[in-house]
């Protein structure tokens, strides 16, 4: 579902890194900011695995307060772009769009993707919006894999690069796309991934909002949910519509080929290609990401001949610790991107 803040990037043919190729290639997109006319102002920002391209705008942006007048990315100074990434759910092709060939949604036949793919649409986007060097590359969580996968690929294009809530390769391995497949087939209209207009009926619905309750408590939404509005109780109302919000506006299909993509992420063994400098940020209460992986990270880095520096934010917030918290952060932000992007 694209959001109606965003715009919309067209393409043709798209060919896959793993082969095959996507007959038509859509991109969803929102920027914040003017391009300057020498088209080096700009930030690429990029989301997390179940997110979408909202950053700013207004508060329901998931980085408002990071992006804007003023703001730790200051959009008087730099022109923001945030991306969906191909496979997602809100607006870019995905296993939710038609498939050119058969005139019906790919659903699980929607072909393998790969990191580098969604990094390569990224730069198609912004060619088109006549970018030339980045500013910066900024992602969080698994917009922190791009992040990673934008300086291994493409390293003389962005003057900084900020991973945050993220690592250099992937955590997990084929069991968790497994995973994912099994707890949906429990949907008595799963149907093998083809539920297509039929996604209440079928089951599927009802397991997305769970999915996403389970994954927002795990990331510590539920505490700042808490802390907010005054109760456990009110936290899980809280939750409970945020999961039913989310399941009308994604795709389960897309969590498998993004996680499926994700698997194969790994930008450890060609750190050494990273030129730009770097600034790593973790929170010191996240388990997706925990802080035991900064320091064996920065010496790999540091190793690689990358210039790198981290962060680490002490908050209860866990893995939204970065949006929570930004307050922590925001002044670190600004003053790497001042020294390096600016």
């Amino acid at each position: 579902m694209r959001l109606s803040t965003s715009k919309l990037f067209n393409a043709g043919e798209f060919t896959l890194e793993l082969g095959g190729a996507l007959g038509e290639l859509a991109l969803a997109y929102e920027t914040w900011g003017e391009l300057n006319s020498a088209g080096d102002n700009a930030i690429l920002l990029c989301h997390g695995y179940t997110s979408n391209p909202h950053a700013a705008g207004d508060s329901t942006g998931w980085w408002h307060n990071l992006i804007g007048p003023g703001r730790a990315m200051d959009t008087d100074m730099y022109f923001v772009v945030c991306a969906n990434m191909i496979g997602s759910a809100y607006g870019s092709t995905g296993p939710g769009s038609i498939d050119p060939a058969t005139g019906a949604p790919y659903g699980p036949d929607f072909p393998d993707i790969t990191t580098g793919d969604m990094v390569r649409a990224q730069g198609m986007l912004l060619d088109d919006l006549g970018v030339g060097q980045l500013a910066a590359v900024v992602g969080f969580s698994y917009g922190g894999y791009l992040t990673f996968q934008w300086g291994v690929l493409h390293p003389t294009r962005m003057r900084a690069l900020v991973p945050v809530a993220s690592w250099n390769k992937s955590r997990g391995g084929p069991d968790s796309v497994t995973a994912i497949i099994d707890r949906f087939a429990e949907c008595p209209g799963w149907n093998g991934g083809h539920y297509y207009g039929q996604e209440k009926e079928s089951g599927v619905f009802d397991k997305l909002a769970a999915v996403r309750v389970d994954t927002l408590r795990s990331y510590g939404v539920d505490r700042a949910l808490a802390d907010k509005l005054g109760s456990a109780d009110a936290a899980t109302r809280g939750l409970e519509k945020l999961g039913r919000q989310w399941a009308g506006e994604f795709d389960a299909n897309s969590l498998i080929v993004l996680r499926r993509a994700a698997i194969l992420f790994n930008a450890w063994d060609n750190a050494a290609n990273i030129t730009a400098p770097l600034l790593y940020v973790l929170s010191n209460t996240d388990t997706r990401f925990p802080p035991d992986l900064a320091d064996p990270t920065m010496a790999h880095l540091k190793a690689s001949g990358v210039n790198a520096r981290y962060v680490e934010l002490d908050s209860p917030y866990g893995h939204r610790a970065p949006s929570e918290d930004w307050a922590k952060w925001a002044g670190d932000l600004e003053a790497f991107l001042d020294e390096y992007a600016g």
